[in-house]
């Protein structure tokens, strides 16, 4: 391909959308934006377009995207609500659609980019959590290339290769979060400001919380059975403080490769983009005689149950994991809200799992049907006060 990619960024103003156009800015000759998408952050957006000129912009919320179009420069087509999200994602002319938004509504504008053939940088990994299954059926199906953009899931696609047959294990890391070595009675005092203070990571607020309970893990644990085809005892999780190796993959003859780098999200997603190939980042590279040790431990699953929980909806399989994720993503906005603790995320989850009767997910009405379900119950609970700690 001759001329720059043309990229979709659906998420432009959250963490890693932001990072995606710092990688686009580096390297103007290789890619353009095509369009822009967001949530209601229409200043953010509008610096984003005088800079970018895209042809199409996307506010969901209707009042901020009323501004937009009062402010936007001519020659961007400004558009409407979340329902206009999937068809900005199957835009023809798109390249590469970078799926970079929070939550189960990535679920659809990531199948319409499937559908339309584009390559998908997939770092929205509730997508496969909550309908992997039919999101991975469409891409056998239709040949598509799906690049995880998460750094442990982008470590292990480039350790994996073309060796695949010969994995024997993958090795999730972790960084612990900064509650690692707290307390029980610690986590219960634990406060919004505190959790969203990640030792490591430059994140959004939802998966820098979810860092901090571990189910950031256990979604990831999920996704990578998706991505990689692997039953759930073929995937370890060991914290690794430093954040230093990104993931690890074992194979048959004791081998281990294992992807290192700084902590830096613009490695991932610039390569989601660049794939086959690489190109300079405006990442920093690490030096090995400065890095001192590198630490290893197992999670703490009775400290952090998220991470159990996660296993535990992955293995049961059908709609489980739907309703794993949206509880959770009810409980940490509760939680960001101050109307539940802590260590009621994982216990809100908990709740809702045992009251779900499992159906099959083969479809994606039956996978947003439990999606639904759970959140309702979710809210239900903690309004009625029925939550079991």
């Amino acid at each position: 391909m001759n001329r720059p990619k043309r990229i979709i960024i659906l998420g432009s103003t959250g963490s890693i959308g932001s990072q995606a156009l710092e990688v686009i800015a580096m390297h103007p000759e290789s890619y353009e934006v095509l369009a822009l998408a967001a949530w209601n952050e229409h200043e953010a957006l509008l610096e984003q377009i005088k800079v970018f000129r895209p042809r199409y912009a996307l506010l969901s919320e209707a009042q901020a995207c009323s501004e937009l179009k009062r402010q936007a420069p001519a020659g961007v087509d400004i558009l409407c609500g979340t329902e206009q999200m999937e068809s900005l994602a199957s835009l023809p002319e798109a390249d590469v659609v970078l799926v970079a938004l929070s939550g189960a509504v990535g679920i659809k504008p990531t199948l319409a980019a499937i559908r339309q053939g584009a390559r998908v940088a997939l770092a929205n990994k509730e997508t496969l959590v909550a309908a992997g299954d039919v999101v991975m059926r469409e891409v056998r199906q239709r040949q598509t290339e799906l690049i995880p953009v998460d750094s442990e899931h982008s470590a292990i696609f480039q350790c994996i290769r073309d060796e695949g047959r010969f994995l024997e294990n993958i090795w999730l890391t972790a960084s612990g979060g900064p509650f690692f070595s707290s307390t029980v009675e610690e986590l219960e005092a634990v406060t919004p400001e505190l959790a969203l203070c990640h030792p490591n990571w430059a994140m959004g607020p939802k998966i820098t919380i979810d860092s901090a309970t571990l189910m950031n893990k256990g979604l990831e644990v999920i996704e990578a059975h998706h991505l990689f085809q692997l039953g759930y005892d073929k995937i370890k999780v060991v914290v690794q403080r430093e954040s230093v190796i990104h993931s690890m993959t074992e194979f048959v003859d004791g081998s281990f490769l294992a992807h290192l780098g700084a902590a830096d999200m613009r490695i991932p997603i610039q390569y989601a983009f660049s794939y086959p190939e690489r190109q300079v980042s405006p990442a920093r590279h690490l030096d090995f005689r400065t890095l001192g040790t590198l630490q290893f431990a197992r999670p703490d699953t009775e400290r952090f149950p998220a991470l159990a929980l996660a296993f535990e909806a992955g293995r049961a399989g059908g709609t489980m994991p739907a309703v794993l994720n949206a509880a959770n993503e009810i409980a940490v906005g509760l939680f960001m809200e101050g109307r539940l603790g802590f260590t009621g995320i994982p216990a809100l989850v908990r709740n809702v799992m045992d009251r779900h009767s499992i159906e099959k997910a083969d479809s994606l009405e039956s996978v947003l049907e439990a999606d639904a379900w759970a959140r309702q119950l979710s809210n239900e609970i903690i309004s009625k006060g029925l939550l079991k700690i």
